[in-house]
Parts: C-alpha cells; sequence; structure tokens
C-alpha cells in the first residue's frame, strides 16, 4: 500500500518543455477560461443555494454532503499538482508571480503553471461551499448551535488551507508544508463528515449506540487511520513525487518508511474486519453494518491499488488515484466512527432511533462527553 517503490526514487516526471507563454484558446489565455469557470461555478451555487434563507432538512444535509465532496476533491486535485511537477508553476503566494496574479511569464511550462493556478482558483469553489453551509445551517429553524459551530469550523478550515499554501510556496514545496496541507484536507473532512452524520439526527446528546467494543475500535480505526495518513504523506515526501524537480526531499530510508506505511496498512485492515464481524455479531444497526463493509472494501481496494503503482513505478494515474482511495478511506473510518453514537435528546432513550438500536446493549454516554 505504498506508492513510492525503490526503482522509482530517482524517476521525476517531468512535462514535455513548452514555453513559458500562455495557453490561447479561442483568443483568451487559458488562465482566463480558468477564472471564468471558477467564477461562473461560484455563481452556481449561489443559485443553487437560494434554499439558505428558508433551509430544509434536506437541504441543509446535502450542503453538508457536498463538502464532504469538495474537501476530499481539492486534495485529489492537489495530487495531480504533484504528479505532473506543477507545484511552483505559481512561485508566488497570493500572487502567481512577483509582477502577476495571473500565470504570465511564470519561467515554467504553461501547461505546468495552468495546472498550478487552476487548482487555485478551485480553492474559492470550496470556500464557496463553505460559506454557504454555514449560513444555512445558521437560518435553520430552529438554529440547531452543534451544528452551526461545526458549520463554521470549515470555512476557516478552507482559508487556513489557502495559508499552508502559500508556505507550501513560499519553502519551495518542503514534504513537511505538502504534507500538512494534504493532512488539513483530511481533518476538514472528518469534520463535514461529522456535520452531515450530525445533521441527519436530532439535537441531543451523543450516546453510544452499538456494542462497547465495535465503539472502542471505531475510535482505534480513526487513530490507526490518521497515522496511515502521516506515513502516507512521509513516503511522498521521500519518494520521486516532489511537485517540482528542485524540491526538497525527507532523508529517510525510502525502504523504512514504505514498509511503515504498509504496516499501518494492514493494521487497518485487519481492524476493518473485525469491525465488520462485530457489527454483524452483536446486532448492530444497518448503518454501522454498512458502514463497516463498505470500509472494509474500499481498504481492500486501496491496498490492491497500492501494490499495483508500486509494482508499476508509479504511473502519474495510479498515484492520484492512490490519493483519492486514501481520502475515500478516511470517509469510510470516520462514517463509522460517528455511527457507533447517536444524538439522543434528553429523556429519550436510544429506542427513538431504532436503525441505530442495539439488542441487548445499553444506551451508554459517550466517552469524554
Amino acid at each position: 500500500m505504498s506508492d513510492s517503490p525503490v526503482s522509482a526514487a530517482s524517476a521525476v516526471a517531468t512535462l514535455p518543455p513548452f514555453a513559458a507563454e500562455d495557453i490561447v484558446l479561442l483568443g483568451v489565455p487559458l488562465w482566463g477560461w480558468q477564472i471564468a469557470v471558477a467564477a461562473a461555478g461560484v455563481l452556481a451555487l449561489i443559485v443553487l443555494s437560494r434554499s439558505i434563507w428558508n433551509p430544509t432538512a434536506t437541504s441543509l444535509r446535502l450542503w453538508a454532503l457536498g463538502n464532504i465532496v469538495v474537501n476530499a476533491g481539492i486534495a485529489v486535485t492537489g495530487a495531480t499538482v504533484r504528479v505532473t511537477s506543477s507545484g511552483l508553476g505559481c512561485s508566488e503566494w497570493p500572487k502567481c508571480t512577483p509582477e502577476s496574479f495571473v500565470p504570465i511569464d511564470t519561467g515554467h511550462a504553461a501547461l505546468n503553471a495552468a495546472i498550478e493556478f487552476g487548482n487555485r482558483t478551485l480553492t474559492f469553489i470550496v470556500l464557496a461551499v463553505a460559506v454557504i453551509t454555514f449560513v444555512a445551517f445558521l437560518r435553520a429553524a430552529p438554529r440547531r448551535r452543534d451544528l452551526v459551530r461545526m458549520a463554521a469550523i470549515i470555512p476557516f478550515g478552507v482559508l487556513g488551507q489557502g495559508v499552508l499554501g502559500g508556505i507550501t510556496v513560499w519553502t519551495d514545496l518542503h514534504p513537511a508544508s505538502v504534507g500538512a496541507h494534504f493532512l488539513l484536507s483530511m481533518v476538514m473532512v472528518f469534520v463535514t463528515v461529522a456535520l452531515y452524520v450530525r445533521s441527519r439526527e436530532p439535537e441531543g446528546t451523543p450516546r453510544i449506540s452499538v456494542d462497547p467494543m465495535l465503539h472502542t475500535l471505531s475510535i482505534g480505526l480513526v487513530v490507526i487511520g490518521f497515522l496511515l495518513l502521516i506515513a502516507g504523506t512521509v513516503v511522498t515526501g521521500t519518494g520521486p513525487h516532489g511537485g517540482d524537480a528542485a524540491a526538497p526531499r525527507w532523508a529517510f530510508a525510502l525502504e523504512t518508511v514504505t514498509r511503515v506505511h504498509s504496516a499501518l496498512a494492514w493494521l487497518t485492515l485487519v481492524c476493518a474486519i473485525l469491525a465488520v464481524v462485530l457489527a454483524f455479531r452483536t446486532g448492530a444497526g444497518r448503518p454501522t453494518r454498512m458502514s463497516t463493509v463498505l470500509l472494509l472494501l474500499v481498504v481492500i481496494a486501496q491496498g490492491v491499488l497500492g501494490y499495483v503503482q508500486y509494482a508499476m513505478a508509479l504511473p502519474e494515474v495510479l498515484v492520484v488515484l492512490h490519493v483519492l482511495g486514501s481520502a475515500l478511506t478516511w470517509i469510510a473510518i470516520s462514517r463509522l466512527y460517528f455511527s457507533t453514537t447517536r444524538l439522543t435528546p434528553a429523556g429519550e432513550g436510544l429506542s427513538a432511533a431504532p436503525d441505530h438500536a442495539v439488542a441487548g446493549t445499553p444506551v451508554q454516554p459517550a466517552p469524554g462527553r
């Protein structure tokens, strides 16, 4: 489940040597089209968000789901920037060059500059979704403070991503900043999954809705899963896809960090299998059972993909798919964790939520709450 075989450690993919000039389509520079597409996307979101002034339960859930998609998606497009060696296609931040906010005379291949600038413009769409979601939950009646707080975190997370993006450029793509950039996306995915799940439940106190051992295992999976993500960024920072041929790399032994990453991946697989067994043997509700099965399938697919890309010396497409798989694995882990508890209004038992009921298992307050 690694993405950096030793045989590929020195094989940095480079794009054809295009001149550092604008790519022009129908008389308009490509960066102009990119700005137009991003602006159109934001406007489309605004049109779609007309319901935020009088949001419904369905629209709130859809906006919460949209946040999961765009926050995971921006991590995948970031991987595309990295494998195409486009990380310094815009050499400054917030400007693209010292003289311009758009990619003009960047000194890099025009396609590299277009890829990096395109990823930057996508941030505005991610921010628009976050802000619209926050306003929608703020306008919801009755207003739920727990959901508003979670929704408020997301725009700040997107802005934090922008700052980390700037630090990444200023440090010439140092692997520590590149890794932090990805990990912050995964933290935001965790928050957005929480918002999506809790928006489907009544306001109340989180209570364990499954066998306590399964709930504990779900917590362990969150810890192991995040360690797996960290190990993946270290492997990436040691391997060949640094975002630019001159980007600094970690001086770790590639074989060692790869083995650590692989060991954590196998541990995740073992825990996923155990979660499936516990969910079905203890009579967990359907959402929890489905969450365990989906997690197991995603982890297996991700593992197969990891070994295939290792054997094929890291073809760029498979590297990007592996990052997508990482995001999907983290979403599945997060979904399982939140499915093991349920918000229960004061004075009500968990029996009010039959989908989450566990035969023979008493309702207990969730740890730490």
